[in-house]
């Protein structure tokens, strides 16, 4: 047993001629291009940007120049449906009174019970409604879109 323990080991030394020396100097690193050329690179390259910003712009204030112009061609017929589809809802809603209260006696449509309202102005003259007398004879859905307008994304 003690003949087993008894085993020639090698020691470990280092390789013939010794290490290589260790590397400690600074390296610097390899250069693509000069000063020179980064310099004229980064003019170049900024003259280039201008050209293609300065085109950019034109092509966008052209395109602004054309919607403003056909908004402003566009516009009056915009108003006259918003105001033809506003008077159709109040021929619609003075429609809806007259059916509601046909059955009423001495009712007639755009009084109360036969005495004007408005006694000051022409019987021909139009008086706009308040907000919930417009929207009366409407669903609640498009009440609520109206009214809260602001809170829909």
């Amino acid at each position: 047993m003690a003949e087993a323990c008894q085993i020639a080991r090698k020691q470990d030394l280092p390789p013939p001629g010794g290490y290589k020396p260790i590397p400690f100097k600074r390296l610097p690193a390899k250069q693509y291009f000069s000063g020179y050329a980064m310099f004229a690179g980064y003019a170049g390259m900024t003259l280039v940007s201008i050209y293609l910003y300065n085109l950019t712009c034109k092509k966008i204030t052209k395109n602004e120049i054309e919607m403003r112009s056909a908004k402003m061609a566009i516009y009056p017929m915009l108003l006259a449906e918003r105001d033809r589809e506003y008077l159709k809802q109040l021929r619609r809603n003075r429609d809806a009174e007259a059916e509601l209260m046909r059955d009423v006696p001495g009712w007639e449509v755009g009084t109360y019970y036969g005495e004007r309202v408005y006694k000051l102005l022409p019987p021909d003259a139009l008086v706009e409604p308040i907000f919930h007398e417009y929207y009366a004879h409407s669903s609640p859905t498009e009440w609520f879109k109206r009214a809260y307008i602001k809170l829909q994304s």
